[in-house]
């Protein structure tokens, strides 16, 4: 109740930005400010892509339209964006894609381990015609419109024990979101998964109550989650997309001119971000290195191991999502 309160109020204070502008002729110009949320730090590429995106609405729209960026969760939590997003109450919202599994169950699509070694093959798949026109409609169908995938590279492991073979997984606390994909995928690997809200990733750390986490170099640098752990594990085991999504309801009440800057401004907004993520990675992991901690890359053998022990998590996700949806997606694997 208080946090719907508090969404309200900075609903209500982003509703007073709404101004009229006199023309020549008398006649107002109705200007407008959006919300977008976000649940990540000032820091991290999503708020890069939420930024230009914003800027680019703002510029072609010549300053008609306006959209505020709220991050670290201001506006809530990641469910809570979807939901609110949905009502149409947050009209933008930019995160991750595994918490829209609970949402979306095509979603998990993208909860299939180990299927690219190479962000660029990723990103050629996910902007190809077929592939985006079938996932558009799943988003479509939650009530939203998706306006593209940013990344943040893929993820890693952090731990404070050298994983040199996979039985040096076996038995770790590792904290994983709450995705039943990726509690499975490390189960399989021998590790003892456990969801956790991320706001208590670093103290759990701290205090050992967690051995590991697993995340993209972005956020254990943002939220220095190195400082508790000797060893980053170069597991690369799924991509971490960042998705731009407007409310469907939000989208169709607007004007075809305005659908159309915002769409334009959110693929300047994914090349963008996709640049900077490319760029930042390298810088990441020197601030890790810098610090002490090791960046251990599995070797070929062992990744084969780690493909060939998560082949389960691929049958219940054939299983569970549209298989010609799978089948796009798998089409430009390890190319």
């Amino acid at each position: 109740m208080l946090k719907r309160f508090k969404l309200l109020m900075i609903l209500a204070g982003a509703a007073a930005l709404l101004m009229g502008c006199g023309s020549k002729a008398g006649a107002e110009e109705q200007r407008y400010a959006w919300p977008l949320g976000t649940s990540s730090p000032e820091d991290t590429v999503t708020q890069i892509m939420a930024e230009k995106f914003a800027d680019e609405v703002s510029e072609l729209s010549n300053g008609r339209m306006k959209i505020q960026v709220y991050p670290n969760s201001v506006l809530g939590g990641d469910r809570e964006l979807l939901e609110s997003c949905a009502d149409g109450d947050i009209p933008f919202v930019v995160q991750n894609t595994a918490p829209q599994v609970s949402f979306m169950k095509d979603i998990a699509v993208f909860d299939m381990p180990c299927v690219y070694s190479s962000i660029d093959d990723l990103r050629e798949v996910v902007d190809d015609p077929a592939f985006l026109d079938g996932i558009s409609h799943v988003y479509k169908g939650g009530g939203y419109e998706l306006l593209g995938y940013a990344d943040q590279g893929f993820r890693v492991m952090s731990t404070n024990k050298n994983v040199g073979s996979m039985s040096d997984f076996k038995g770790q606390k590792i904290r994983t979101m709450e995705n039943s994909y990726h509690l499975a995928f490390w189960k399989q690997l021998g590790a003892s998964p456990t969801p956790m809200a991320f706001s208590e990733v670093y103290i759990g750390l701290q205090q050992g109550t967690i051995d590991a986490q697993e995340n993209p170099y972005e956020v254990i640098v943002s939220n220095k989650l190195y400082e508790q752990q000797h060893y980053i594990v170069e597991t690369n085991h799924l991509p971490h997309l960042i998705s731009l999504i407007v409310s469907d309801k939000f989208m169709q009440g607007l004007s075809a001119e305005d659908q159309e800057i915002i769409r334009e401004a959110a693929k300047t907004a994914k090349d963008y971000a996709r640049e900077q993520s490319d760029e930042r990675i390298a810088s990441r992991q020197a601030i890790i290195e810098e610090s002490g901690s090791e960046i251990v890359t599995p070797s070929d053998e062992m990744y084969g191991e780690i493909k060939k022990a998560c082949e389960p998590v691929y049958e219940s996700i054939r299983k569970a999502v549209d298989p010609e949806l799978v089948d796009l997606y798998m089409s430009g694997a390890d190319k």
